[in-house]
């Protein structure tokens, strides 16, 4: 394995690490409950809720990056870092409006899964599922760009 390729592999997964726990906050933690409960819906509000999260979502995305990245110096570029945000940004906002995780469970035929509120919430959990396979290429595009 070349020194470059084991540099952009361990950025890769630190990068992972820090933007998995950006994600927790900027879900659970920075998002409110308006946000929370509107960004899905129908409406120019639905559109407003939901830009509002992205904002403070990326912003705490952004934020546990930055203090990792200069914590241990990482070699990111900025073009890697904005696409990755970029791709995060599309990403979060589509599964966020809730349809296309349903899609995505009836196309793995588990549509009752969406609807499953014990033991546990199955709309929740499937959204998690995604917005991690998101975070994957979010991590591979700053890691490799």
């Amino acid at each position: 394995m070349s020194h470059e390729t084991l540099v952009r592999s361990v950025v890769f997964a630190v990068v992972l690490g820090a933007l998995f726990v950006g994600h927790s906050l900027g879900d659970h933690i920075a998002q409110t409950d308006h946000q929370a409960g509107l960004k899905a819906a129908p409406g120019a509000a639905a559109w407003r809720a939901l830009g509002g999260h992205l904002l403070t979502y990326h912003l705490t995305l952004a934020a546990v990056l930055l203090v990792t990245a200069l914590a241990l110096r990482l070699p990111l570029s900025p073009l890697g870092v904005c696409a990755g945000l970029a791709f995060s940004a599309v990403t979060h906002g589509l599964l966020d409006r809730r349809w296309p995780v349903r899609a995505v469970l009836r196309a793995t035929r588990s549509p009752e899964f969406a609807e499953t509120t014990t033991p546990v919430n199955g709309m929740y959990v499937a959204d998690q599922a995604l917005h991690h396979l998101a975070l994957l290429g979010t991590a591979l595009l700053i890691a490799a760009l």
